[in-house]
């Protein structure tokens, strides 16, 4: 039951929101310097208080390394605002258009105005980047914005109030705190754009609350993103870099690879290859100060059922690292664990796993990996491991996802100038590179007709030199 004395009411939300955009309509778009003076401040904010940002994850997952938190969450947050402010003259300059024949005096152009006022639904597995990279790419665009992030991770959201009221006024930047109920009224809101990462269950809720209010969304979802090892391929190079998109934050990350896989013939050697690159990125197991937490009972609960379920159904489940030795002070830790046998009756194979576990599916062609990822809902990532050749040109050609990276995993989201969004239930729309810029700008078409132009003569009444011209201009 959420607290009347903490969660601001829908009216105040909706006050918030009427003052974002009273003064968005009274000050106009903001000038090139302004908007980078905005993403220069949050910067400096972010990174002044690293230590704060990190005893605050800390707090929230039971467990997080500080080096995780720097590496996944501070170091693309700072390299991504350095991007739009090094490119933000190129994205706000108007682009030229061509002028029919008919009206070759005149000039046609598109601006990039914003938006006005941007909802921001941030989720809890990564909650600074997630709730604070949207928000730069809104500031660039010259945006208000309203942030909700999860309850899930209280700490970091009442950090967020502090660092964000420190530097941005209300009527320029609000973040909203509280639970289910008021992320629903949230997502409720008459915004001018709401961007929502999460869930594909919730991202449908998201939509359909926006869609009473015709508010376009930008909606980053997930799904069991895919991994497909070329036959052959080299198996301990493979499988170091699996591990690692796979295990990173536990598992718990959007674009983590969801299953592997692999030719029958090297799914032995796979496993093998696998255990020692767990072995080597955790010596302790899941005692590992590097090793992430899982974010709360909840979640440790149904990944524990998802195991047991497939166990029940006769999957073969294989914890790796030290996990005997799991620490105390860790009650929510998972040990890394492959599922070998896996069948599409188990819930495992049905729902995202958002955690270290990763199912290893044999596959006897290119073909049938091909049309095992097709028969299933499109995901956010796909990793492809193999040289290049015919079969990766099958695979990039014959596959739609979100993003690809080829040899690596999660490292297509690192790419500043690279788009990152999903398609069909990973998600819709774009944000990063130019496409999140204009994502939360109004590509407006402006015609300057000139002195003269044909069309003038295209009028009532009309009479044979209408005739001749549109025949010059149709049957040429």
């Amino acid at each position: 039951m959420e607290s009347a004395d903490t969660i601001p009411a829908a009216s105040r939300m909706e006050d918030i929101l009427a003052l974002q955009r009273a003064d968005f309509l009274r000050e106009g778009p903001p000038a090139l310097e302004q908007r980078r003076t905005d993403l220069k401040t949050l910067r400096a904010a972010i990174l002044a208080r690293r230590r704060d940002i990190e005893d605050a994850l800390m707090m929230d997952f039971g467990h997080r390394s500080r080096h995780e938190t720097a590496i996944m969450e501070l170091f693309p947050l700072a390299g991504g605002i350095d991007y739009l402010h090094r490119h933000l003259p190129r994205f706000m300059r108007p682009s030229r258009r061509h002028v029919a024949l008919t009206l070759r005096l005149g000039r046609a152009r598109v601006e990039y105005q914003p938006l006005g006022v941007i909802g921001i639904m941030a989720p809890w597995n990564y909650p600074l980047q997630l709730a604070l990279m949207p928000l730069a790419t809104a500031l660039a665009a010259g945006n208000r914005a309203m942030i909700k992030p999860s309850e899930f991770t209280p700490a970091t959201s009442a950090l967020l109030v502090r660092l964000l009221a420190g530097i941005f006024p209300p009527e320029k930047v609000a973040v909203i705190t509280g639970g289910a109920e008021t992320g629903a009224a949230f997502s409720a809101l008459p915004f001018d754009h709401l961007l929502f990462t999460g869930s594909t269950p919730v991202g449908r809720k998201v939509m359909k609350a926006a869609s009473d209010n015709l508010v376009p969304v930008t909606l980053e979802l997930g799904g069991k993103s895919p991994v497909i090892v070329s036959r052959g391929h080299d198996l301990a190079q493979a499988a170091a870099d699996i591990a690692y998109g796979k295990l990173a934050n536990a598992g718990q990350t959007c674009i983590a690879p969801d299953y592997a896989l692999v030719h029958t013939d090297e799914i032995e050697a796979f496993v093998s290859a696998f255990g020692k690159a767990v072995a080597r990125l955790y010596p302790a197991g899941p005692a590992s100060p590097d090793y992430t937490a899982i974010i709360n009972a909840h979640h440790h609960a149904r990944l524990t059922a998802l195991l047991e379920d497939a166990r029940g159904k006769g999957a073969r489940i294989l914890p790796l690292g030290n996990h005997a030795e799991q620490a105390a002070e860790r009650p929510h830790t998972l040990a890394p664990t492959l599922v070998l046998d896996a069948t599409d009756d188990m819930h495992i194979m049905q729902e995202e796993i958002f955690g270290p576990i990763l199912p290893v599916i044999g596959y006897t062609g290119i073909e049938q990996a091909i049309g095992y990822v097709n028969a299933r809902p499109r995901p956010l990532a796909l990793y492809y491991f193999g040289p290049e050749g015919d079969e990766r040109k099958q695979v990039l050609a014959r596959t739609l996802s979100g993003n690809v990276t080829v040899n690596g995993t999660l490292l297509h989201i690192a790419q500043d100038d690279l788009p990152f969004g999903g398609v069909g239930a990973s998600g819709m729309g774009a944000y990063h590179a130019i496409e999140g810029f204009r994502a939360m700008s109004h590509a407006k078409g402006i015609f300057e007709q000139g002195r003269w132009n044909a069309a003038r003569l295209l009028r009532p009444p009309f009479g044979t030199l209408v005739d001749r011209m549109l025949d010059m201009f149709l049957l040429r």
